[in-house]
């Protein structure tokens, strides 16, 4: 009977137990680690690092701050803020154990390991202490949290009072005709580039259908003020096709 009450949640167009979505979203990044930055790449024609520079630039990191990048998988959110802020410190989160591998690959080759840790661990769950960071940054990682409301609640705790909210997200296009084509390419053409780069198909498929029933912008940000941040606001990218959110606990 208690399995007949349990919440569902979506797992892109399909109706899940909430209690199945994270053991999901962990397969599929597993399965796409050693691909997921080239596939990036061609996704979005590189159009992503602009995202992420834009994301930077309107975070400005600043020297010795502790920043925790959640869903961070291969670290490139944090490389991009160490990178701008010297004697700063990282911490990449993420829910997928081969995902973080890959990241510290990538660290080594940079010689940034002893700026940055890594742990697995759930959004949901953060496990860290109240007031603990400086900056929290997530990007393109909360459309697979279970329970978003739950990340962003998570991400007002472990903030210091002034701390700084960053949420980089694929979001909605505010032209029905513009939101029209840009469907036709996402559902026609990606899961078919991942099939032919990542030889997967269906994790493409579901990253698009995730896109798609995230919130729009505006529910977004109510979402955001719910958790207790205070002047939070929003900058679309590419006429909406991403999203930038920024926020403070004051």
């Amino acid at each position: 009977m208690a399995d007949d009450l349990e919440n569902t949640t979506h797992f892109g167009f399909q109706s899940v137990p909430e209690s199945e979505k994270a053991s999901r979203v962990r397969g599929i990044f597993g399965n796409v680690a050693s691909k997921y930055d080239l596939m990036n790449d061609v996704m979005s024609g590189g159009v992503h690092r602009i995202w992420k520079a834009a994301m930077m630039d309107w975070l400005a990191p600043r020297s010795g701050q502790r920043l925790l990048d959640v869903a961070g998988g291969t670290g490139d959110i944090s490389f991009r803020f160490l990178k701008r802020a010297s004697g700063a410190h990282a911490t990449v989160l993420d829910l997928t154990s081969e995902m973080l591998d890959e990241g510290k690959l990538r660290a080594e080759a940079a010689q940034l390991g002893g700026s940055l840790d890594w742990v697995v661990g759930d959004a949901m769950a953060l496990p860290f202490a109240d007031n603990s960071f400086d900056v929290y940054t997530i990007s393109f990682g909360i459309r697979n949290v279970t329970r978003p409301q739950d990340a962003l609640n998570e991400a007002f705790r472990v903030l210091k009072p002034g701390g700084r909210l960053m949420v980089l997200e694929f979001s909605q296009i505010p032209n029905d005709l513009l939101q029209w084509v840009y469907d036709r390419y996402s559902f026609n053409v990606i899961p078919n580039m991942g099939k032919l780069i990542a030889n997967d198909h269906d994790s493409y498929r579901y990253l698009v259908e995730s896109i798609r029933k995230f919130p729009d912008q505006e529910t977004f940000l109510g979402m955001v003020r719910k958790a207790g941040f205070e002047n939070a606001k929003y900058r679309n990218l590419t006429m909406g096709v991403a999203c930038l959110h920024s926020s403070w606990k004051i």
